[in-house]
C-alpha cells in the first residue's frame, strides 16, 4: 500500500469518527432537550420513548465502531506495522478491501471463513 492509499484511508476513518461524535452529540442534546410536559398524549410521549430508545440503539452500535476506528488508527500511527494485514493469516488484506471496509483486521477469506463458522453455529 503506497502512502496515499494510505492517508485516503486515514482521512476517511478521521471523518467517519468526526460524524459518529457530532452524531452522539445531537443525539444527546435531543434526549435532553426533549420535555415530556410538551407532549399532548400518551401517543405522542410513547413514540417519543420510542425514538429515544431507536437512537440510542443507533449510536451504541455506533460506539463499537467508534472503538474499531479508533484502534484502525492507532495500527497506522505505528507506522502501519499491523495494518493492511490479516489477524488471522497474515497476508495483505488488499487495498479495495481497506477503502471499502478501513477497519478490516481480516483478508476476506478470512472472513468469510469465520462468517461461515458464525452460520454453521447459529443454524
Amino acid at each position: 500500500m503506497n502512502r496515499a492509499e494510505l492517508d485516503q484511508i486515514k482521512e476517511r476513518l478521521l471523518a467517519d469518527r468526526n460524524r459518529i461524535l457530532a452524531a452522539a452529540q445531537e443525539t444527546l442534546e435531543d434526549i435532553n432537550n426533549t420535555n415530556v410536559d410538551d407532549l399532548n398524549d400518551e401517543v405522542d410521549i410513547a413514540t417519543a420513548e420510542q425514538s429515544e430508545t431507536i437512537s440510542l440503539r443507533l449510536r451504541d452500535r455506533e460506539a463499537s465502531l467508534l472503538s474499531k476506528i479508533d484502534e484502525t488508527l492507532a495500527r497506522i500511527e505505528d507506522e502501519g506495522e499491523d495494518f493492511g494485514h490479516c489477524e488471522i493469516c497474515g497476508a495483505e488484506i488488499g487495498v479495495q478491501r481497506l477503502l471499502a471496509r478501513p477497519v478490516a483486521t481480516m483478508c476476506i477469506q478470512c472472513k468469510e471463513r469465520q462468517e461461515k463458522d458464525e452460520r454453521g453455529f447459529a443454524g
